[in-house]
C-alpha cells in the first residue's frame, strides 16, 4: 500500500520549536512533490507548505511563513517540515501528501503551555 508516513509530533510549549518528518512507504519519493497540510478539530484543512514540484518553489501559508520551512533530503528520502515560534493556534494534525493523493495518517502537533 502506498502511503506517506509522518513523525515527530508532540507536546511543545509556546515559543517552541518541533521538526516533523515525512517518508514514503511503498514507493520511492523519487520526483514526486511533497506537501504538508495540518486541520485542527471543526476547522478546515490548510495547506502549511505547498510545492507542484520536487524542485519548485514553495508556498507557505501567510499564518506561518518565517516560522516554518520545509525541506528535502533525497538521499533519505525524507520530507522535513522546521516549525519554529510555535503558538497555541499552530495545534492540529499534521500530514504530507503527494500530488497524485498519497497521504499518512498524520502527527499530533499541540502547543500549550
Amino acid at each position: 500500500q502506498l502511503q506517506m508516513k509522518e513523525s515527530g509530533g508532540g507536546l511543545v510549549q509556546p515559543g517552541g520549536s518541533l521538526r516533523l518528518s515525512c517518508t514514503p512507504s511503498g514507493f520511492r519519493l523519487g520526483l514526486y512533490s511533497v506537501s504538508w497540510f495540518r486541520q485542527a478539530p471543526g476547522k478546515e484543512r490548510e495547506g502549511v507548505a505547498l510545492q507542484s514540484s520536487d524542485t519548485g518553489p514553495i508556498s507557505y501559508a501567510n499564518s506561518v511563513k518565517g516560522r516554518f520551512t520545509m525541506t528535502r533530503d533525497n538521499a533519505k528520502e525524507t520530507v522535513y517540515l522546521q516549525m519554529d515560534s510555535l503558538q497555541p493556534e499552530d495545534s492540529g494534525v499534521y500530514y504530507c501528501g503527494t500530488p497524485t493523493g498519497i497521504r499518512g495518517q498524520g502527527t499530533q502537533v499541540t502547543v500549550s503551555s
